[in-house]
């Protein structure tokens, strides 16, 4: 509206006028961006000169062949490779334009949360196994706990299963229902991020299936950053796939390009199957 002598008057758009694509488009925002990052064992260099962006709300897939430095570069987004002696890491890494390294560990894991490749409930009932994060974190207030693991639970897809045995050993669960638990589990305090290091290699076809819609739901509140042997899998579930070859990043990029129109000999030779 508009307002000429006192008088409101509508303003309608030229039809004949078009808005450039790129001013319809929504800003990608960058969560965590890498810079030349580097990791060592000892003297042996894993990582060379990684830079990778990820962004927001979407699922970044990372592919390669074992022993590649896929895994490596995911743990060390959220410092966990601090937990092996004699290692460093060389660079920057940015959550929200945060130096990573210089963010309280205990903050930087709650913000960028874990699943790991095989399912590693704690002993304890399905409840204890949810509730820990918030427990460790201050929450004493039953009823509040009691909401958070319901909560969780419910946005990993497992709470209609379980929810009649919720004082059950987490152990008697299925595969699947493991890893959904601990997805439930890391989900407890809101991650920002969640790592996920090939979390449906240890799965049934069913239980993977399960995993996968999953995921396609929690982008809509989580970031994600998936390693995975399976190139059908990434090419499902991500929207952004990196390449990783010896240690490097070869090549990253809209997931359909990498696997449709690859820029680089040995991402093609890797997705056509010449190797790997």
């Amino acid at each position: 509206m508009n307002e000429v002598d006192g008088t409101a008057v509508r303003m309608v758009q030229d039809p004949t006028q078009t808005i450039p694509a790129e001013a319809t488009k929504p800003e990608m925002k960058v969560q965590l961006r890498t810079e030349g990052v580097n990791f060592y064992y000892g003297k042996y260099q894993a990582l060379h000169g990684i830079d990778l962006d990820v962004y927001r709300h979407k699922i970044t897939a990372l592919i390669g062949p074992s022993g590649c430095g896929k895994s490596t570069f995911l743990r060390t987004l959220n410092r966990i490779c601090e937990t092996i002696s004699h290692t460093r890491v060389e660079g920057k890494i940015l959550l929200d334009g945060e130096d990573v390294m210089e963010l309280d560990v205990t903050s930087l894991r709650r913000r960028v949360g874990m699943v790991f490749q095989r399912p590693n409930p704690f002993p304890k009932s399905i409840f204890d196994n949810v509730a820990y994060g918030a427990r460790i974190n201050g929450l004493h207030r039953q009823k509040r706990i009691r909401d958070i693991v319901e909560e969780s639970l419910v946005r990993a897809a497992l709470f209609e299963e379980v929810k009649d045995k919720l004082q059950q050993s987490a152990l008697a669960l299925s595969g699947g229902q493991q890893q959904r638990l601990c997805i439930a589990r890391a989900l407890a305090v809101n991650p920002e991020v969640l790592l996920l290091d090939e979390p449906c290699s240890a799965l049934d076809p069913i239980a993977t299936a399960k995993i996968e819609e999953l995921l396609f739901v929690l982008k809509d509140t989580c970031t994600m950053v998936m390693v995975t042997h399976n190139m059908q899998q990434a090419a499902r579930t991500a929207e952004y796939t990196g390449f990783f070859l010896l240690g490097r990043l070869i090549e990253f990029d809209k997931t359909d390009t990498i696997f449709r129109n690859p820029s680089k000999k040995e991402t093609e030779d890797y997705i056509t199957g010449r190797f790997g």
